[in-house]
Formats: structure tokens, sequence, C-alpha cells
């Protein structure tokens, strides 16, 4: 998507479509950590007003532009104490891991919603596009139909298009944390499985680490592998979905 929007204004529809999403999903994100936090005793998010879905509260600047353009990207993390945690181990996994569960779920919903809204269109529209091809258009930028003159058709294809990118910029956010990489979550849910010596090991390099990721990332070093899981992930989310005899649409 980086290099399309300079050349396919389809893409730059999508670019756009997904700023809203990003919000969502980002603040969604950091909003589970300090929830699920603040249930298992620490209320140092909600001291600090993180418990919100206000996006102002969350959002990292550079995090948002990457996870526009390249589909990762991060926030400004909740800041969590595991003193106030019966079992830190645990509860610090259960707080890292509920920031992509929380995304997996608002995946689920925008699929839903995509195929909800198609389903209305459907039974309403005089002759509705067939989902096939919005489908395609929304996920391949091929928007063969808005150039039809009717309008509900058009709209159809944007919240298509606002749908799709909701979603998989969900999954995407999901898969991308749980890599065991500090300081994405997955390296926190990693402090459950190995030794405390060899976790604090790890974490002494931390900041280094954190550069090395930056520099990964920008290279594309992760690009295919997590498009690939985030794709087997949602088409796996698709099928399910496509498991209800209302939604089986061509």
């Amino acid at each position: 998507m980086l290099f399309d929007i300079f050349s396919n204004p389809n893409a730059l529809i999508a670019c756009l479509l997904a700023i809203p999403g990003v919000l969502l999903a980002l603040s969604v994100h950091e909003c589970a950590h300090g929830w699920v936090s603040y249930k298992l005793g620490d209320p140092t998010a909600r001291n600090l007003g993180r418990l919100t879905l206000n996006p102002l509260k969350h959002i990292d600047i550079l995090g948002l532009i990457c996870m526009v353009l390249l589909r990762f990207g991060w926030a400004k993390p909740v800041p969590v104490n595991a003193r106030y945690y019966k079992k830190p181990r645990r509860d610090m996994a259960l707080v890292a891991a509920a920031g992509p569960v929380s995304n997996l779920i608002m995946c689920i919903i925008g699929m839903l919603l995509l195929y909800l809204s198609y389903l209305i269109y459907s039974l309403t529209a005089a002759e509705p596009v067939a989902f096939s091809s919005l489908w395609a258009a929304a996920s391949y930028n091929w928007p063969e139909v808005m150039g039809t003159e009717v309008l509900s058709a058009k709209l159809m294809y944007l919240l298509f298009v606002f749908l799709w990118q909701f979603s998989i910029l969900n999954v995407s956010l999901a898969v991308f944390n749980l890599l065991p990489i500090p300081p994405l979550d997955g390296s926190r849910i990693a402090y459950i499985f190995l030794p405390s010596k060899w976790y604090f090991g790890i974490m002494r390099y931390e900041r280094y680490i954190v550069l090395a990721l930056f520099v990964l990332l920008w290279l594309g070093a992760f690009s295919n592998v997590l498009s690939s899981i985030s794709g087997w992930l949602l088409s796996g989310i698709n099928w399910l979905i496509r498991l209800l005899p209302f939604f089986r649409f061509t």
C-alpha cells in the first residue's frame, strides 16, 4: 500500500478509510491492556486516564503512520505495575494477551458487520452488485462498481473497503504484537514460559532490540510472514462466518 497510493487513487481511498479503523484498533488494544490490569488490582492505567477509547490518549504518530501504510504499528504503551498483581508472571501474561485478543474480537465484529451490511443491501437494492465483486474490489482495490451510476453500489463499495481495512488491520495488529520480541506483547507472554533469569537477561537489551525491530520493519523483514499469518487468520474467520446459512453470498 505504501507505494500504491502514489499511483493508484483507489489505494489512496483505502488508505484514508483505514485511518479511523486504525485509531479505534489501537485505542481498543491499549485500553484492553489497562482494563485487564485494573481488574487484576493495578490502578496505574486508570489513574493516568488510559482506560478510555479516546485515541488522543493512546496514539503514537509514528506507530499510526506505520499502521496505516504497513499494517503493522503500535501506540503509546499503557503503563502497568506488576507489584499489584497476586501472581505477577501469570497476570503480566494475561495483561499482555488482552491487547491481541481484543483486536481479534474487533476483527470478527468487522467481518460480521461486512456480511450483515451486504445482507441488508441485497434485500433492499433493486439490482445489487454481487458479493464476490464487492469483495474483490475491496480486497484488491479494483472498484469496477465505482463506474456504475447506482449510488447504493458506490456506497456499498466504500463500506466494504472500510470494514475490510478495519478487519485486516485488527488481525494484523494482533499477529504483530504476538511476536515474542521486546517490547511487543508476545515477549510478555513468553515470560510465563522462560526462566526468570533468561527473561530479565533479554529485557536488559530491550532498547537495542527495539531499534533493531524498527530497522527490520522498515526493511520489510517480517512483512511476508506476518501478512501470510494474518491472511490465514482472516480466511479462517471468513470461513466460519460463511457457515451461517444467511451469509452464504456469491
